[in-house]
């Protein structure tokens, strides 16, 4: 295969920053200001744990400090039906669609076993990617499991992480091509970006890469603005 075409999910497919607001908000009308700032607190605790977000996990958590509140047993509910397919970016399912006619395009996403995959299926992604969805703890440090599901010369990676895309670029050097739309606050927050190199490509969002040629991606020469790559081909 000559290229594969890698893709986070939350916040560069999917606005997983509003599904957090709305969850927060949620919490705060179901259960209170109090209840709300300690499911998050859960939340992050375990995000340390685990490498990774964990909704369910907390949930439980929050559960054992809510027994006697019966309200809780919705929560899940609430999680699991949630209208994923209406946080997607504008302009997502073109961008997968316009990438496609250059190969593969595949889900690269770090999350849980049970939580992650609804979201990836409830969205749609799903089958806009044609099943091709790969969820790891630390999806960085499984890049040899890619290549061996998805072998390519060359991969273009979009993540509106810096320092995972950074990572990927440490292991696979020039034959990664490395993709920041700078959307949600990972890639907004000069703080988290703060000590990480540039990516070879930056947009301001994920539907820009509807005007992009493959040529684009497949030279690694530093920093590009979208402008100068921007290609109806």
């Amino acid at each position: 295969m000559t290229s594969s075409l890698l893709f986070d999910v939350d916040n560069t497919l999917l606005d997983n920053d509003r599904v957090q607001a709305d969850l927060a908000t949620h919490l705060t009308e179901a259960y209170g200001v109090d209840a709300c700032k300690l499911y998050w607190d859960i939340f992050e605790q375990l995000r340390c744990e685990l490498g990774y977000a964990d909704y369910l996990g907390a949930l439980e958590r929050f559960r054992l400090e809510k027994m006697h509140d019966p309200r809780v047993l919705r929560m899940s509910s609430w999680l699991v039906d949630y209208p994923f397919a209406d946080r997607l970016y504008a302009g997502a399912l073109n961008a997968i669609k316009h990438v496609q006619q250059w190969g593969p395009a595949v889900i690269l996403s770090d999350g849980d076993a049970v939580f992650q995959p609804r979201k990836v299926e409830r969205s749609g992604l799903w089958a806009a990617f044609d099943g091709r969805v790969l969820i790891y703890v630390h999806k960085e440090r499984e890049l040899a499991d890619v290549e061996r599901f998805y072998p390519a010369r060359r991969y273009v990676m979009v993540d509106d992480k810096l320092h995972i895309l950074n990572a990927v670029k440490k292991v696979w050097g020039e034959r990664v091509t490395t993709v920041l739309p700078r959307q949600g606050h990972y890639a907004r927050d000069p703080q988290i970006l703060a000590g990480c190199q540039p990516a070879d490509i930056q947009m301001d969002h994920l539907s820009d890469l509807n005007t992009y040629a493959l040529a684009a991606f497949m030279t690694t020469s530093g920093r590009r603005n979208h402008a100068s790559n921007k290609s109806t081909v």
